[in-house]
């Protein structure tokens, strides 16, 4: 698979423009809150709930270069990354997965970002949802984290669970309010001692119980 760096002058443009600019004018208000959770360094999966194509920027307005001084990674759909828009989603820190055909080689680039100690952004229900309920998790994200933890024993992997509650569903109106809710992070080491099926099992069970209580 292709490698994806962020691009050292166009994100920060992207963010000014933005995070300065764009959000402030299109939504009446932003809430964060926990963002002192933050991990600010080692390997972290953030799993945020997905309801709008506004979700990456907001997150990475709540969470990104100008809070822990780290850029966010994506995993994003194929389409997404073609043309024009491509161009700027790959420069911007995304690399694709076709959902149809999931390639190993997707999997495979995420647990190498991982274990290079980035932060990559799954969204866990598997897509996006036009309502404000917390859907079933996908264990997609408890593999690839204990993927990356059975290549690299030591390993320090946290996966951040985060909700994004827009006050009216999405796609959000202008000068709608949103509330980003970010939760203490899950220690992937924990779940080491079971079987892989086991473990992967029970860290999507809290994973998804963590997301309902932020989503409260």
């Amino acid at each position: 698979m292709a490698t994806f760096e962020v691009s050292p002058w166009l994100t920060p443009m992207a963010y000014f423009l933005f995070h300065q600019i764009v959000l402030p004018l299109y939504f009446g208000k932003i809430r964060i809150e926990g963002q002192e959770l933050l991990p600010k360094s080692g390997a972290v999966i953030i799993a945020p709930t997905h309801r709008s194509r506004w979700d990456p920027i907001l997150l990475g307005y709540a969470m990104g270069r100008r809070v822990t001084d780290r850029d966010l990674r994506y995993m994003v759909l194929l389409d997404q990354t073609r043309g024009v828009q491509g161009w700027f989603v790959r420069r911007l820190g995304g690399f694709p997965i076709d959902r149809d055909r999931p390639a190993s080689s997707s999997i495979r680039y995420s647990v190498e970002l991982l274990q290079n100690q980035e932060v990559l952004v799954l969204f866990p229900e598997g897509r996006i949802f036009l309502d404000n309920q917390i859907h079933p998790v996908q264990s997609g994200v408890a593999r690839i984290a204990l993927q990356a933890i059975s290549g690299q024993a030591n390993l320090d992997l946290k996966i951040v669970p985060v909700s994004i509650l827009y006050d009216h569903p999405a796609p959000p109106p202008w000068k709608s309010g949103v509330q980003i809710k970010i939760g203490a992070p899950l220690q992937v080491k924990d779940y080491c001692g079971d079987s892989t099926k086991q473990a992967a099992r029970q860290l999507t069970e809290n994973l998804e119980s963590a997301l309902k209580a932020l989503h409260q």
